[in-house]
């Protein structure tokens, strides 16, 4: 990875992920033209040495100094607000998987067709192509491009289920059961882990996703 790439956000693999990262560009287009707007002012008046006389009761500047930042505000919220209910948005899942949240562990439970529940530790001595405090037992299997209902819950603490990639973060609370959605956009396997300082080895209890094709999820599903 080049050090140019580490100033960015990590490589989209959902479509809220894309929709996350064009807000963080358009957000930061806008930033820094305030930025250079302000240090152009403040050279211009250092070089003219206005004083403060000059810019007293001048209704214009104080009209153009309250309209410019609301119009730059309203500029921010209308993508953002998008995003929020694209996020939010739920349409005709074809899949339901249930996280529950353990010290220090996830399970994942798939019932659509037949209840099936898998548990996912960490690999405290991964193998040498394997990344270590991410690998786990029991990945979590999900095919691409279909719609993935997620209802995360807890069973002791506060947990937070995350995987930076596909822009998703969920809070997993006990006796609250949370909605999200994914819809994975290309095979891979994804990491993450749990965002909520949920006690002493919160550091260990990775998220591992991979994605594969509905042929093979199928496959995988009638052998376990």
């Amino acid at each position: 990875m080049t050090s140019w790439m580490k100033f960015n956000l990590m490589n989209s693999a959902s479509p809220i992920m894309e929709q996350l990262i064009m807000f963080h560009d358009h957000t930061m287009m806008i930033i820094m033209f305030i930025m250079i707007t302000v240090m152009m002012m403040m050279s211009m008046m250092l070089k003219s040495k206005l004083s403060s006389r000059n810019i007293l009761e001048n209704q214009l500047l104080e009209t153009l100094w309250t309209l410019i930042p609301a119009i730059t505000l309203i500029f921010i919220a209308m993508p953002s607000l998008k995003i929020l209910y694209i996020m939010e948005e739920m349409i005709n899942p074809s899949i339901t998987v249930k996280v529950m949240g353990h010290q220090w562990y996830w399970t994942y439970e798939y019932s659509d067709k037949k209840k099936m529940e898998i548990e996912s530790y960490m690999i405290n001595k991964p193998k040498t192509k394997e990344f270590r405090l991410l690998e786990v037992t029991n990945r979590m299997i999900l095919p691409f491009l279909t719609q993935t209902r997620m209802i995360i819950s807890s069973s002791d603490v506060i947990h937070s289920w995350t995987i930076q990639s596909l822009g998703l973060k969920m809070d997993a609370i006990p006796g609250r059961l949370n909605q999200s959605s994914i819809m994975l956009k290309k095979p891979g396997v994804f990491f993450g882990q749990c965002s909520e300082i949920c006690g002493m080895n919160h550091s260990f209890m990775p998220i591992s996703l991979e994605s594969i094709n509905m042929k093979s999820f199928i496959k995988w599903m009638k052998t376990n």
